[in-house]
């Protein structure tokens, strides 16, 4: 058991948690955790997937009920609190999945909590479109995002991943919140994002609302400051000022074994060129050159809007070049679509593993061998299931899945497990190059070890990797050579061994060409 907080301040606590206890049948989730949270103060909820994160935050806002324990909010004592008690309160939750109405408006989804909570949960005839904008327009300006009429009235499927996670969090704001909990806050933002999202959280801090960030992000815990909890199998095991411990310390704590933050890339590429793209044209991406050798791991990075993400979907084949050649293991090919890519021997992971990756309601052995099913499928369809079973337990053991119990379905899965299981699919197709698009997207300090290590392995087996990121230091501590995208052209390539983290901020940020060596 971690050591409570001493006290920051002589005022209460908002929000402590005594003795709370989870169990989901046989699993002991949470085991015997004891947390307060004071006004105006920033706390940073660490742990590696799984250790009981989403649980203790679930409970916190009223998702679920916990099976013994004590909640005291506002000085009261709750067995259990509803949603709606929650947000009465001034408890609002970003979730990692974001948990916004793809059919709605930005204003819609920004602004219907506070008029939810006005209602008590029945808003009926009470809803108040004028408000809603009004709220909107005050919530998306402190969150630093547009407030034109144009994009309130966007539907929020319509934006961006980035976007979308911004208009979470003003929600939260829209609340006039006591306690804001951000569960992976900055998953899909650039750097400029952050800066921009710190600048929020020290907002509501000056105005008395404590923040809780649930983040693997260990550089953005101690720029913003406050206090670090760390979780590891259900338990709390520290807590204490975040500037009190080391990134090594932390990650320690959090896997219960030692981590070494140095550079994972160690071996040296073939110079026999694998792919080769000449003046490729797409939507986003304008006369595109670049070059990648056999077992070589190339970095490509940029702002939200550089290129990069069109760059990943076109060599995917899910948003096709209309022009350009590329050239993989010395042949011209055409992709047309994502079935041409894999056909020609290239794996994609995507962005959004939850949205554009996973079958989430299907087992581990289905997602496994879906890209292969085909393969394992006789003259009249019927799969040959040993065959399949053999395959997912091959790659489950490959990539280190924490279950042995394939047939789970995926969903049910941590989101390290989960990044795990899509690469294993990426492989079945024996891949010539892989394209990892966001390889470590919430995902956690252990579970990126064994990602890593696995990239690297493959790269030592000779195949070609191009890893598509706005995570500065995974790109440093992995990739030989790191190309920077800038309005849609490479602007910029760096030597991953020699550059510095600054080094290529300054060149993502740039408007001209420029080689940094």
């Amino acid at each position: 058991m971690c050591v409570p907080l001493i006290s920051q301040s002589d005022a209460a606590p908002f929000l402590e948690l005594k003795r709370i206890e989870k169990w989901f049948g046989g699993v002991h989730a949470l085991r015997g955790v004891d947390l307060a949270f004071e006004p105006g103060q920033a706390y940073h909820l660490l742990g590696e997937n799984g250790c009981g994160k989403s649980t203790v935050i679930k409970i916190m806002s009223g998702a679920i009920k916990p099976s013994a324990g004590t909640i005291v909010l506002h000085g009261q004592r709750f067995a259990s609190v509803t949603p709606i008690q929650a947000l009465s309160a001034g408890i609002e939750t970003v979730y990692q999945d974001l948990s916004l109405l793809p059919n709605l408006t930005v204003a819609e989804n920004v602004a219907l909590s506070e008029q939810l909570v006005r209602a008590n949960g029945r808003l009926a005839r009470l809803f108040d479109r004028k408000r809603l904008r009004q709220t909107a327009e005050r919530a998306l300006a402190a969150a630093g995002l547009p407030t034109d009429r144009a994009f309130l009235d966007t539907v929020v499927s319509e934006l961006p991943l980035a976007s979308r996670q911004l208009v979470a969090i003003a929600r939260a704001i829209a609340t006039r919140a006591r306690l804001v909990i951000m569960d992976e806050p900055t998953t899909s933002l650039t750097r400029r994002e952050v800066d921009n999202l710190i600048g929020v959280v020290e907002r509501l801090r000056s105005e008395n609302v404590a923040v809780l960030f649930v983040t693997h992000k260990l550089d953005e815990c101690y720029r913003i400051g406050g206090n670090a909890i760390v979780f590891r199998d259900g338990e709390c095991v520290a807590q204490g000022p975040i500037q009190g411990y080391s990134k090594q310390q932390l990650a320690e704590l959090m896997t219960g074994r030692s981590i070494e933050g140095k550079r994972y890339r160690s071996a040296a590429p073939s110079q026999q060129t694998l792919l080769s793209v000449e003046r490729l044209e797409a939507p986003g991406i304008h006369q595109v050159n670049l070059s990648l050798r056999k077992g070589e791991i190339l970095g490509i990075t940029g702002l939200a809007d550089s290129g990069r993400n069109e760059l990943a979907m076109a060599l995917a084949g899910i948003a096709p070049a209309m022009s350009g050649t590329v050239t993989l293991d010395g042949k011209t090919i055409h992709i047309r679509r994502p079935a041409d890519a894999i056909a020609h021997g290239i794996g994609y992971i995507p962005e959004d593993r939850l949205a554009e990756g996973l079958f989430l309601d299907k087992s581990i052995r289905e997602n496994e061998i879906a890209l292969i099913i085909s393969r394992l499928s006789n003259a009249f369809g019927i799969v040959n299931q040993q065959e399949g079973r053999r395959v997912a337990a091959r790659l489950s053991e490959e990539m280190r899945l924490n279950t042995k119990d394939l047939e789970l379905p995926v969903g049910s899965l941590s989101g390290g497990n989960q990044q795990r299981v899509l690469i294993g699919r990426a492989l079945t197709i024996a891949p010539k190059l892989l394209v990892l698009h966001g390889p470590t997207v919430g995902v956690d300090v252990g579970s990126k070890d064994t990602i890593y290590r696995a990239i690297q392995k493959l790269a030592e087996a000779g195949m070609g990797l191009i890893i598509i990121s706005d995570d500065l230091p995974e790109l440093l501590q992995n990739a030989d050579r790191i190309l920077v995208m800038n309005s849609g052209q490479i602007v910029a390539e760096i030597d991953a061994e020699q550059a510095s983290e600054d080094q290529l901020y300054k060149a993502i940020l740039t408007n001209a060409p420029e080689t940094a060596q």
